[in-house]
């Protein structure tokens, strides 16, 4: 299994590049205002992704309406988690029900040591157990590589750019189109930023599935777990997908492409049964996948890989 060294070091970047946009749009702001000490804008800056830092394990709770799963009440998943927690060397993350209709999971968390898993009443019904469990793994790389908390401080950066941008654009002082240019400048620094929050979300994905299956879940598995969320994605209405839709990124898939990704599932399962077998993901270990221009474009705006590039992927793992 390789090390994680790619993915911290991306994380990194993308820290230290989104901390540089929103200094200095912050900078041209507090210029703008006569605000002339960089030692303000460097506070500002820090507070803001620190409050993020903080406060977002609290924010994702609250707007996943998550509580406390006790064990009396899910012996068995304690058990898997207790399990998943040893193979990885951290401390048993604390684990919750989230109340949506959506089948799936999330971690959050500001560390290693603070992390929760949760996950959605609808999964139970939907996942056999060597698939729950490959989704609990998954979510377990979160936990053990700490991309959690960089995801959601980082991600508040663009919403930060996008909000700055329409309060110049269309304040009515163009004072030598000085908050024109602010404007403007939120608002490419705003694509920027989701760009790059996009792009550490897929990346994140990739490790989090091959930490799953170096914590002893199949690969076939793993893959047939998303094959059935996907199914149950798109059987939800579209007002619930739109009310998680901000916190898609934090799902083991993107909830928002389900009915493409079923097509990319139905393309591997060859005997048409709704789940994909360790032989099936051999034959596509041993195969080519061409993915079209148009997909290739919708991956850069999706929070997660192309579905048939995960499971390639991950078919390259199966013994």
């Amino acid at each position: 299994m390789r090390g994680t060294w790619k993915l911290k070091l991306r994380m990194i970047l993308t820290s230290v590049i989104m901390f540089t946009i929103v200094y200095f749009l912050i900078f041209l702001v507090g210029r703008y205002l006569g605000i002339s000490s960089w030692r303000i804008y460097a506070v500002v800056s820090l507070v803001i992704v620190f409050l993020q830092y903080w406060f977002g394990p609290s924010i994702v709770k609250r707007s996943m309406n998550v509580r406390p799963l006790s064990e009396a009440e899910a012996p068995h998943i304690h058990q898997i988690v207790q399990e998943l927690a040893d193979a990885a060397g951290v401390k048993k993350p604390e684990l919750g029900v989230s109340q949506i209709n959506v089948p799936n999971a999330f971690a959050y968390g500001r560390t290693s040591r603070s992390g929760h898993i949760a996950i959605t009443r609808p999964i139970l019904g939907l996942l056999d157990d060597d698939e729950l469990r490959a989704v609990l793994g998954h979510e377990m790389g979160h936990i053990k590589h700490n991309d959690m908390a960089v995801t959601a401080a980082v991600s508040v950066i663009p919403m930060i750019c996008y909000y700055l941008a329409l309060s110049f654009m269309f304040s009515g002082d163009n004072d030598n189109g000085g908050t024109i240019i602010i404007g403007i400048l939120g608002y490419l620094f705003y694509l920027i930023g989701q760009l790059l929050v996009l792009f550490i979300s897929r990346t994140r994905e990739y490790y989090a599935d091959e930490a799953s299956v170096e914590f002893g879940n199949r690969p076939a598995a793993l893959v047939s777990a998303l094959y059935k969320l996907s199914y149950g994605a798109a059987r939800c209405s579209k007002e619930t997908i739109d009310e998680v839709n901000t916190n898609r990124a934090f799902f083991v898939n993107d909830v928002n492409n389900a009915k493409h990704d079923i097509n990319d599932f139905q393309q591997i399962d060859f005997d048409g049964d709704g789940r994909i077998s360790d032989e099936e993901l051999r034959k596509l270990a041993n195969s080519e996948i061409k993915i079209s221009k148009t997909n290739g474009i919708m991956e850069l705006f999706s929070t997660h890989p192309d579905s048939l590039k995960r499971v390639k992927r991950l078919a390259e793992l199966e013994n």
